[in-house]
């Protein structure tokens, strides 16, 4: 088995045990049942807000700026993700609780990729962007799930009304 197939093996083990919603980088990006708890994946040829996202270092800390955002219900979002820093980064959008249990699995697989409708790995001082539609009223989480990080402060809030 190469190492792509192996990778997307380990995937669907992952998606079976009940953390639908991350992939390895290597295989396709799908959620569980094909439900967010954020929402949905956008369209990227319908309109979007930008929002720019900035990931760094500072002082210590591993930031986001901004590092709260708020959407209207059914509003999307084409998120630019810019990470200035010098260590990747991750933005990943899910709740609170989804964030802290996947981080816990992070720490045991810190080679996990995120590339998924929901989620991206940023390089240092590299861009990605995602497109997001917000169909649930609430307020979710976006982190970088990279061990350590989440607890150097990579945490940012989006509240959807």
């Amino acid at each position: 088995m190469n190492g792509r197939a192996a990778a997307a093996a380990i995937a669907a083990v992952i998606g079976a045990i009940g953390l639908g919603g991350f992939t390895l980088s290597a295989g396709p990006a799908r959620a569980h049942g094909d439900e967010y708890s954020a929402g949905e994946p956008g369209n990227p040829k319908s309109p979007s807000r930008i929002v720019q996202v900035t990931m760094r270092e500072a002082d210590g800390k591993m930031i986001y700026v901004p590092d709260r955002i708020e959407v209207r219900k059914g509003e999307q979002i084409r998120f630019v993700l810019r990470n200035i820093g010098e260590l990747d980064h991750e933005f990943l959008l899910a709740t609170t609780p989804e964030n802290v249990k996947h981080a816990e699995e992070m720490k045991k697989n810190p080679d996990m990729e995120h590339n998924e409708p929901n989620g991206k790995r940023v390089r240092a001082k590299g861009t990605a962007e995602l497109v997001w539609r917000f169909t649930k009223a609430g307020t979710f989480e976006y982190g970088c799930l990279i061990p350590g990080h989440r607890e150097g402060g990579m945490i940012g809030h989006i509240v959807v009304k």
